[in-house]
């Protein structure tokens, strides 16, 4: 059953709020809700009892959490954009190589020193290259199965990729670059600052444009090609736009949180399964589920262990057995 608009829009936006205060008085300096509020008032006016609470909150947990809403929102709001444009369920910025495109350019960026933007930019390229490659040999092989010739296409870029950054693993520092090379492999929100938090915002913005603004054509390219061409939709234009948009936002992800998989694949399709395939509707409901999800599995990753549990490992335990039981029971809304 499809939810209505509006009603569960802001139902969704109450529980993410809420879902936001409750994750940041979960860690190891704990808070209930009256010393939270009270430390964010003293954030605001300067006066307080709790300095050292006041600044965890203002310069770990707030940080986190936000970070937590944006790349959980931009890695769902991906996902669904790549599976309505290329009319593949199974597609997903870790299937068309994205995140391990980026991940090659942003490793690289770590082994060269270069500085944060450097990584970025290097990131959105090595993502962009990687969605290139894929859909290109899928657009080579035109007698094939165009799914499985995606995935295919998609699992031997990923290969090729990884290769890459195993040799710039063995060629990194062994005692500084490769422990931070091989954590940040696995996803990891533990360094996050507040000036990271900020350095994407303009990178998702942009990325974000085309998304929101292009949302109606996505309707029509989901139809196929010559349907979209036939009602005046210029495809070539339109599927580069988005492309970039989506790889964009991919990428800055990426850059400042390492490889969070599954987000991407399993959230579109639980929000298609609540508001139906209209993306101009998905697309929101995507976004706030992502959000959500990143900040429970984040709250997981601070809490079911003395040590922190790098994110990577939770979405992968969590959304592959729920991938294969929507496959399993043949969980219907794609169409």
């Amino acid at each position: 059953m499809f939810l209505s608009r509006r009603p569960a829009a802001v139902l969704g936006l109450a529980g993410l709020a809420l879902l936001a205060l409750f994750s940041m008085m979960i860690g190891k300096y704990g808070s209930g809700p009256g010393p939270l509020f009270a430390a964010l008032r003293q954030l605001v006016t300067g006066e307080g009892s709790d300095p050292l609470l006041a600044t965890v909150l203002w310069n770990v947990r707030l940080p986190r959490v936000v970070a937590a809403v944006v790349v959980g929102a931009a890695l769902a709001a991906a996902g669904a954009t790549y599976q309505g444009l290329f009319r593949n369920p199974l597609v997903s910025p870790d299937l068309l190589g994205v995140s391990v495109g980026a991940s090659l350019g942003a490793v690289a960026g770590i082994f060269l020193s270069l500085p944060v933007l450097a990584i970025q930019l290097a990131a959105f390229v090595g993502g962009l290259v990687a969605v290139l490659l894929v859909t290109g040999v899928g657009m080579l092989v035109r007698e094939r199965d165009p799914v499985l010739t995606l995935v295919l296409a998609g699992i031997a870029i990923q290969a090729l990729i990884g290769a890459g950054i195993s040799l710039i693993k063995i060629l990194a520092d062994p005692y500084d670059q490769l422990p931070a090379i091989t954590y940040w492999l696995l996803g990891s929100m533990t360094a996050v600052t507040r000036f990271d938090v900020f350095s994407i915002l303009p990178a998702l913005g942009i990325g974000f444009v085309p998304l929101v603004l292009l949302r109606w054509r996505m309707n029509v390219m989901t139809l196929g090609e010559e349907e979209a061409q036939t009602l005046g939709i210029d495809t070539l234009k339109t599927r580069i736009v988005l492309i970039a948009g989506a790889t964009l936002v991919t990428a800055a992800t990426v850059s400042i949180t390492g490889i969070i998989g599954w987000i991407g694949l399993v959230i579109p399709h639980i929000a298609r399964m609540l508001v139906g395939p209209d993306f101009r509707r998905l697309l929101p409901a995507a976004m706030m589920l992502g959000a959500a999800y990143l900040l429970v599995v984040d709250m997981l990753a601070r809490s079911i262990a003395s040590i922190e549990v790098p994110l990577g490992i939770l979405t992968a335990t969590v959304g592959a057995p729920f991938f294969l039981w929507l496959l399993i029971s043949g969980k219907r809304g794609w169409s």
